[in-house]
């Protein structure tokens, strides 16, 4: 491709309401141009990068057995009515009505559809397993669209469903997607992590997350640098002590703490280290029956509270935070003073983390406005709690696999896999008769990756204060020719116009800049839009029968022989 035949809008400066490097990156170097809040056009340069993406995971996924098909982005809202998942989607289901009054959707994933598709046609336990995935893109009505393709409205998506006459040949192709995406995002050329995750509102049992690891990521990722285990911070496991809880050593004192409120200020106050401190947490969950509990949840001052963790706890399952009304009514007292030593038991229902279950002689809220507790004791001070995993991990915690402590880094989701079991196929009664003619419900998988948000993700791992920095086998052209003076020498333009020819015979994908710009805007140019081998060719050089060569991340440019660049070509990009 030469530049002068290319659509190039590059610009010095990002749009100001841009938020995150990528989105940046992206606007400047002409990948994409925002047509409304969350919705973007992709523009040529930005196309080419998505297209080669979509290209490895297509590759990838047909070499794993999965059939390729494509499926409607409009859906009868039937479908989700008949799964029970239309309202529970909410605001992010778009939906609207035809000339006829009839209910559809924009479809925001297609469990309902594929389902719909194999009930009626596979009815024997001899047309299973079947997996059969799209590449199309959804919308989600995101409130607040922002990050550019990070978290846009309309995305391109990589979605597979897979069905099964047993849950052990679920299992068998669930580890066959595992590694399949892992080929993906190797040859992707990504720095990335698969990570144990919470099933969310998809559903099922069994749950893989991918991540580029970025430090502009929006998930924490609990991961051992001496072992295997990796889990999002949601899931991940908070062992419990091995030390047992201290004996009582100190008398129970109530101590005025005026307008201290927030654990900090109490610990920095009373002169106790933060992990001294207990703090309690009030939620209430109201049962479908009508009850309600109340509920205080202690963790360590210094620790944080896991939802999700909370939310899988049968006696508070569903919970929300108390109101300031609730707090008072239940403990005579209003938040930032709350704590379970006074607490009537009978009313109020108290669980521990692990960490705190093994905490003596700490220093708790009194349950009277301005005051704490030191020296609590659980057994002698306050009655036993019930014990539960709470709180988010931390690094230096010890890996729940035994093999070493954990460390967190920073991830960006761009692929989930999941084993959704029978959730939508009972739902929609896709069933199948197995080897006796008894009819059974199918076993899916789901298996799911952001197409567009990969190449986010991608910049958001790759750039710097130039541009952008992509894998070769991703980036819009793999090597660039920067000639000087292409239109004021001959042999300039000739040496330029037989390199590009002969890259583009041995298959290189290549580009030309031959505008009539100055070197240093080519230069600028071709670094910001993230080309990974440039070669300079000027007539000082080709006096010396020599081009220059430079790696987007190399620090100098080296002088190459001119009957050795294609060789150094090749080789550079088959070790990339």
């Amino acid at each position: 491709m030469r530049t002068s035949q290319f659509f190039f809008t590059t610009l010095k400066e990002a749009p100001a309401d841009a938020e995150v490097i990528s989105q940046k990156m992206m606007l400047r170097a002409g990948y994409i141009k925002r047509a409304a809040a969350g919705i973007y056009t992709w523009m040529p340069l930005g196309l080419r990068v998505l297209r080669k993406v979509e290209n490895i995971v297509r590759e990838e996924m047909n070499n794993a057995g999965a059939l390729e098909l494509l499926m409607p982005a409009v859906q009868p809202f039937e479908l989700w009515e008949e799964s029970g998942r239309g309202p529970a989607y909410g605001p992010e289901l778009l939906r609207f009505k035809d000339r006829h009054q009839r209910d559809f959707v924009i479809g925001p994933t297609h469990e309902e559809v594929i389902t719909d598709v194999v009930r009626r046609d596979v009815k024997s336990y001899r047309q299973l397993p079947i997996h059969l995935y799209q590449i199309q893109s959804k919308f989600r009505d995101e409130i607040r669209p922002r990050f550019g393709v990070m978290r846009g409205r309309e995305f391109l998506m990589k979605d597979g469903y897979s069905f099964h006459a047993s849950f052990d040949d679920l299992k068998r192709e669930y580890s066959n997607m595992y590694e399949t995406y892992g080929r993906i995002f190797t040859r992707l050329g990504l720095k990335f992590r698969a990570v144990a995750a919470d099933t969310g509102s998809i559903g099922g049992t069994g749950s893989h997350e991918f991540h580029v690891l970025a430090d502009s990521g929006e998930d924490d990722i609990a991961y051992c640098p001496t072992s295997d285990y990796a889990a999002n911070i949601e899931l991940a496991e908070a062992i419990a002590p091995t030390t047992p809880r201290g004996a009582a050593s100190q008398a129970l004192s109530k101590v005025a703490t005026p307008g201290k409120a927030a654990c900090a200020d109490v610990a920095e106050f009373l002169g106790v280290p933060l992990e001294k401190i207990v703090k309690s947490i009030a939620v209430m969950s109201e049962k479908e029956d009508g009850s309600k509990v109340f509920a205080l949840l202690l963790l360590r001052g210094d620790h944080e509270l896991n939802e999700i963790k909370a939310g899988k706890i049968a006696a508070i399952t569903p919970f929300r935070f108390a109101t300031e009304g609730e707090v008072e009514e239940f403990l005579g007292c209003k938040p930032g003073y709350i704590g379970p030593a006074t607490a009537d038991r009978s009313k109020v229902l108290v669980i521990a983390d692990r960490s705190v279950a093994a905490m003596s002689d700490f220093v708790c809220g009194a349950n009277e406005a301005g005051f704490h507790l030191t020296g609590v004791n659980f057994g002698r001070d306050v009655a036993e709690p019930e014990v539960a995993d709470l709180r988010n991990v931390v690094a230096g915690d010890p890996s729940p696999d035994g093999l070493g402590s954990l460390d967190i880094l920073r991830g960006i989701e761009v692929g989930h896999i999941f084993q959704l079991r029978t959730k939508y196929a009972e739902a929609l009664n896709c069933a199948f008769l197995d080897e006796q003619g008894k009819s059974q419900i199918m076993e899916m998988g789901c298996y799911g990756i952001g197409v567009s948000r990969i190449v986010g993700a991608a910049i958001e791992q790759g750039n710097d204060d130039k541009g952008i920095i992509l894998p070769p086998a991703i980036a819009p052209f793999e090597v660039c020719i920067v000639p000087m003076g292409y239109f004021k020498s001959d042999a300039v333009k000739a040496a330029a116009d037989q390199l590009y020819a002969d890259l583009k015979r041995t298959g290189v994908d290549v580009v030309l800049d031959d505008r009539n710009e100055r070197p240093g805007v080519m230069f600028a140019d071709m670094e910001l839009i993230g080309i990974p081998h440039r070669i300079v060719i000027g007539e000082r050089g080709l006096k010396e029968a020599q081009f220059e060569y430079k790696g987007r991340t190399d620090a100098e440019a080296t002088m190459v022989a001119q009957s050795e660049i294609l060789d150094l070509i090749r080789g550079k990009l088959c070790a990339g």
